[in-house]
């Protein structure tokens, strides 16, 4: 039913609850409030890790475009101020203080509209933390409202207990005299009647509501992972139908560190119906009507490779340059890592920033450096070709005293890797171009790469990569326009560090590799049930699991990766060095 509020004249909605329905008790019925007219705009924009200036910069000015579209509101995304995730800088005094004055800034430069971003501020508690995860109220040149985050998640690549402390309760705000429900990320992620397994005993959600909340906002950073998507919408799209109001998600896009996210923001009706939907892997504003429910709907990218390479481009851009770098070197192979890495490398930072280094040695094959040079013509970078034969041989004579009675092994194959290593960090110091390492995630998971050869550089771009999806995404580029040689993609993978070598002289199939490291890295599967479901031979699954385990050395000494999986190598997934694992 409608009814019109006689003290402002604004029209409101109102909805009976299918519980209070149910009850048959007209004085117990529950009816919510919750939407009057109130425009609200979702302000999804790529912030960097302490640049409160260019952060301050990018909320004034998604703020001056939401209230010329005529919004009430406008939501940024989870700790925008200062950028996510600040991790260890939060012990600072001065990073918690350059932060607040950014806040308070922000406020005094958008007048005429109300804003809703992340920050850190003090904590008032006994828990040792110094600091809260908040959401601020903007409003008339103020901070009018602070909400802390309650849920602090500590799983895979999150680590908040070890930074904040825990809110103990929180509150609704008004908005346009609407009673608000406002949470931050996680505070979302506790609903009983969605997941199975509940992490927390509390759930700010069901609380804010019940306390009268007409309108649920929730700001996030959520990372992307392949159909993390997907799960955030039916997660929200089941608050909104149980309690039955609109659900607004803002989210962060850009990559920080081995993190991409995606934005794919969006807000939905009391039915769960979408409203309102901005793009992903890029800077977007959307508006919508909590009366009308009309809204902005763009268009987002679809499909898991589309996905994959969007997220690795976007992840590749900022850390690149962010991290003060525009140029970048890697050595061409002639494989289909090295190629694929390359493209993305030249769609993230454009062809004339992208090196190309060929350094074939004793072993390499005339079609793989006929493919390299090809690659490199295709995508127009800068192509340099620097053979290794000579000084493989010097080192193999500078060797060969303390080599003396030994057989050559997979030590000769590792001193070709270790020269090109040197070689890219030539390179990367005389131009001051940031080295990409091109090896993938099945080759990462059982150590089948080098220290200080293959390994080295400042990004692993593919490192999230199974093998299977790397020949999959090489498909998906050249689907776009054909860069990659066929003959890469229809080769047989090889190191080619020893005559005739093949990927497959050392490891299964990768279709075989792929299975068990995602059913035993990502799933944490045992060895024998992993053999059972895929019928495998039980004992080639425990050699992948020792190898696996054996490896972690390695990995942990390898360049930062980009995050595209649920649970990928690297500072989300702590595993001890030194230790013996009996399966």
């Amino acid at each position: 039913m409608v009814r019109q509020d006689r003290r402002t004249g604004s029209r409101h909605t109102w909805y009976l609850l299918p519980e209070a329905a149910a009850g048959g008790n007209l004085a117990r019925l529950r009816l919510r409030l919750y939407t009057g007219s109130v425009r609200i705009a979702l302000g999804q924009i790529n912030t960097t890790v302490g640049d409160f200036s260019r952060n301050s910069a990018k909320i004034i000015e998604y703020a001056g475009r939401a209230r010329s579209a005529g919004a009430d509101l406008i939501l940024f995304p989870e700790l925008s101020v200062c950028g996510y995730p600040p991790r260890d800088l939060v012990e600072r005094h001065w990073f918690v203080q350059r932060n607040r004055e950014a806040a308070e800034a922000i406020a005094k430069e958008t007048a005429g509209i109300d804003v809703i971003c992340g920050l850190v501020t003090p904590a008032r508690s006994a828990t040792g933390k110094s600091v809260m995860n908040s959401a601020a109220l903007l409003r008339d040149g103020t901070i009018a409202f602070l909400q802390s985050k309650r849920l602090l998640p500590s799983y895979d690549v999150f680590d908040e207990m070890r930074n904040f402390a825990p809110a103990d309760h929180q509150e609704l705000v008004s908005i346009r005299e609407q009673p608000v429900a406002l949470t931050i990320c996680e505070d979302a992620w506790n609903d009983k009647h969605f997941w199975d397994r509940r992490l927390y005993g509390v759930d700010p959600v069901e609380e804010l509501i019940a306390a009268g909340g007409s309108v649920l906002l929730n700001i996030s950073a959520s990372p992307f992972y392949l159909h993390k998507r997907e799960l955030r919408r039916d997660m929200l799209q089941a608050i909104a139908i149980h309690y039955h109001v609109p659900v607004a998600f803002a989210n962060q896009i850009g990559g920080n560190d081995s993190l991409v996210f995606d934005g794919s923001s969006f807000a939905l009706g009391p039915g769960g119906e979408l409203v309102a939907q901005a793009r992903s892997f890029e800077e977007d504003l959307v508006c919508f009507d909590t009366e009308t429910f009309a809204g902005d709907l763009h268009d987002q990218i679809e499909g898991e490779e589309a996905s994959a390479y969007a997220a690795l481009v976007l992840g590749t851009r900022d850390y690149v340059r962010k991290c003060g770098f525009k140029r970048v070197v890697l050595g061409l192979s002639g494989g289909i890592d090295s190629a694929l890495t390359a493209c993305i490398a030249v769609e993230a930072l454009g062809r004339e920033n992208v090196i190309g280094f060929g350094m074939p040695g004793p072993y390499s094959s005339q079609g793989s450096i006929a493919d390299s040079a090809e690659l490199a013509k295709n995508l127009g970078i800068r192509f340099e070709t620097v053979p290794i034969g000579g000084i493989y041989e010097s080192y193999l004579a500078a060797l060969k005293p303390a080599f003396a009675g030994c057989k050559p092994d997979v030590t000769e194959e590792n001193i070709q890797a270790r020269i090109r290593g040197s070689l890219m960090m030539a390179v990367s110091n005389k131009f001051g171009a940031l080295v990409l390492t091109t090896g993938n995630k099945s080759e990462l998971g059982v150590g089948y790469c080098t220290l200080y050869g293959d390994m080295c550089g400042g990004l692993a771009v593919i490192s999230d990569v199974p093998k299977t999806l790397v020949y999959r995404l090489s498909r998906y580029v050249n689907s776009r326009a054909p860069v990659i040689p066929e003959s890469t993609i229809e080769k047989p993978p090889s190191a080619e560090l020893r005559p005739d070598q093949k990927d497959s002289d050392t490891l299964p199939p990768y279709e075989v590799l792929d299975t068990i490291l995602a059913d035993y890295v990502e799933e944490n599967r045992a060895p024998d049930s992993i053999a059972s479901e895929h019928r495998y031979d039980p004992a080639l699954v425990r050699r992948v699991a020792h190898m696996v385990d054996q490896s972690e050395y390695k990995r942990q000494q390898a360049a930062p990766g980009l995050k595209i999986s649920e649970k990928a190598f690297g500072f989300g997934r702590r595993y001890p060095i030194a230790a013996k694992t009996e399966m």
